[in-house]
């Protein structure tokens, strides 16, 4: 089943991958010198930037080299730059037909067709490498998002609890041991009472984490009561069943549709992801099942990766539900989109007695790059009265 939904996947993936790459390709070719090197220069290149990603990200499936990892690198940056290439190009299409509809551009435009679209494709091509440095360096700086946050509940025997959560960091090729080991260093120094992942903690095959031994720098994570995660879509689509073996070999408790009393005083939930069908056909419990024999005097503590359906959380007695999943988009403008999914897509939300907090994420999936948003490491101080 985890196949064919990955066969299903990546087949549409690739006819929209190959689609962009075939529009951006030919604008490119439009704007060179015809019968000169340039143009087969331009056709090699172009060719490795366009199936890097792909070819990367299956040759270190089969074995793990320097030039898959370059290839990935390669690609993941080439996936950003695809997009606002395209972004760009369809916008100038759009003015260009305007001024075809009724003509408004300036005469000397029409001097030198060629050298204006060869002005055009320098300035296009600087604004997106500008892009792509920028959100680079945003990308590489998480945040600390301070919540505090109050629960109406005095039968907890604690009064005060000091929560770390870190969705989607989404290790691998891209984020390795040096990013782990600072996201890791900025966890240690927030103090946590308790530290929560709520999923998406690899990216997609475990196959480069184990050979950077990521798990002993999870080790490294200091909490009182200890570090819990919950399954995400990426730990099906490497294989949730390592990937959660990983985890526990390693000391990070998994909850898989299942509670846990922390100090006798604070329930925390897991819910398996939601991808859960998707991957292998089974079904998910319902929140009320996973509850079953939750004591709701206590304060409960919902992780559940992907932020659908706020509402069960509520009327099951949730008192803080944390998720990840939605990244913001991870490059505006696609924020838009999440915002109209999610109903949360980034930030806090109060329904009734429940608290959410909807994390952009402290990683990236495919361009390590972000724009519009910031990765943020989410410090929750929960006061019990």
């Amino acid at each position: 089943m985890r196949k064919a939904a990955f066969a299903l996947f990546f087949s549409v993936v690739l006819a929209l991958h190959t689609t962009i790459n075939s529009y951006i390709f030919l604008k490119g070719w439009d704007v060179l010198p015809q019968n000169t090197a340039l143009r087969t220069l331009y056709s090699i290149g172009f060719a490795i930037l366009a199936l890097s990603f792909i070819v990367g990200r299956l040759a270190e499936r089969r074995k793990i080299t320097r030039l898959s990892t370059a290839l990935v690198w390669i690609g993941s940056f080439w996936l950003a730059a695809m997009a606002y290439f395209f972004l760009i190009l369809v916008s100038l299409d759009v003015i260009r037909l305007t001024d075809a509809i009724v003509p408004w551009f300036p005469s000397f435009l029409s001097i030198d067709p060629l050298l204006t679209k060869q002005i055009v494709g320098l300035l296009v091509v600087g604004v997106v490498s500008g892009a792509l440095i920028l959100g680079h360096l945003n990308a590489i700086r998480p945040r600390i998002r301070t919540l505090n946050l109050r629960v109406d509940k005095n039968h907890s025997s604690m009064k005060e609890l000091n929560i770390v959560a870190v969705s989607d960091i989404h290790l691998g090729t891209i984020i390795g041991k040096k990013r782990l080991e600072s996201i890791v260093a900025q966890i240690n120094g927030l103090n946590p009472d308790l530290v929560l992942l709520p999923g998406d903690v690899f990216d997609e095959d475990i196959g480069p984490v184990i050979k950077e031994n990521l798990g002993e720098t999870l080790r490294t994570i200091r909490s009182k009561y200890g570090v819990y995660a919950v399954t995400g879509n990426h730990e099906y689509i490497g294989g949730e069943k390592a990937a959660c073996q990983y985890l526990e070999d390693h000391g990070i408790t998994v909850l898989r549709d299942r509670w846990i009393t922390i100090n006798g005083s604070v329930v925390v939930v897991g819910r398996e992801d939601i991808s859960i069908r998707q991957f292998s056909g089974k079904q998910r419990k319902s929140l009320e099942e996973v509850m079953a024999g939750v004591d709701k005097q206590y304060p409960v503590i919902l992780l559940d990766h992907q932020p659908f359906r706020l509402n069960e959380a509520e009327r099951n007695g949730v008192d803080l539900q944390l998720s990840g999943h939605t990244h913001h988009g991870q490059l505006w403008p696609f924020n838009y989109i999440s915002q109209k999914v999610f109903e949360v897509s980034w930030g806090y939300k109060q329904k009734g007695n429940t608290h959410f907090y909807v994390s952009c994420g402290v990683g990236t999936w495919g361009p390590p790059v972000r724009i519009g948003n910031h990765p943020e490491i989410m410090n929750v101080r929960l006061t019990m009265n």
